[in-house]
């Protein structure tokens, strides 16, 4: 596992930055390929998903390895990683961006619901999709998939580097969700990052205020200018 440790005040601060602000200032650290591909909600929630990453790699499925019995394994890997995923933490799966099979299906997604987790991403397709999008936890995948994972894919490895949506996910990394899609940030950056994109939040709140009234984006969007500065302030301060 990371070393860092997701505290509850940076989680909260992440809760209320748009994956698009931290997709901006990941650019501006020279990071342009950080949001998940080609996954979306299964249902939108009230709630954005944050939770460090914890990850499953799916490899093809050879069909002598990977006949129903498998399933009896109580150290199946898909298993195992529903029961070992941390309170609070992201599952990312691997899954090739194949979505002709499931990841995983409605009764595991409950089990790590009930267990606490803060979410699950996968760049294939979840079976049961109707009954998922009524449980209280953020899911993301292609599409819906009906046929079980073992008629192409097999559980590989557990909480080790992965590819999801054409993203680089190592475990320990902050994962955020929102209603147009998912994006990581290294561990690294978590803090500084929930500190900045929580002014960029605040300004863009600001800036719409403005526009709405129709003021001109030039010198306000990007703020270019003293005066849009110093109208933020002030705006800032009549915000409290």
């Amino acid at each position: 596992m990371s070393a860092y440790v997701l505290s509850e005040e940076t989680r909260q601060k992440f809760k209320a930055i748009s994956v698009a602000s931290l997709c901006t200032a990941l650019f501006k650290r020279g990071l342009r390929n950080q949001f998940i591909q080609d996954v979306r909600p299964v249902d939108a929630k009230a709630e954005q998903m944050v939770g460090q990453a914890y990850t499953l790699r799916y490899i093809p499925a050879r069909e002598d390895r990977n006949p129903i019995e498998v399933f009896r394994n109580p150290r199946h890997l898909q298993r195992v990683a529903v029961e070992e995923c941390p309170s609070g933490y992201v599952m990312v799966i691997d899954s090739r961006k194949d979505a002709r099979a499931a990841s995983a299906g409605s009764i595991l997604i409950t089990r790590l619901m009930v267990r606490g987790c803060a979410g699950v991403v996968t760049d294939g397709g979840f079976r049961d999709a109707p009954g998922i999008a009524k449980l209280d936890i953020p899911c993301y995948h292609n599409r819906p998939s009906a046929p079980t994972n073992l008629t192409l894919h097999e559980a590989c490895d557990l909480n080790v580097p992965i590819a999801c949506g054409d993203v680089a996910v190592f475990p320990g990394d902050v994962v955020v969700g929102d209603q147009e899609g998912v994006v990581v940030v290294p561990a690294h950056l978590a803090e500084e990052l929930a500190n900045e994109c929580s002014g960029m939040e605040s300004y863009e709140a600001f800036v719409t205020e403005q526009v709405l009234a129709g003021r001109s984006i030039i010198g306000l969007y990007p703020a270019t200018t003293e005066k849009a500065k110093e109208d933020y302030e002030n705006w800032k301060k009549t915000k409290g």
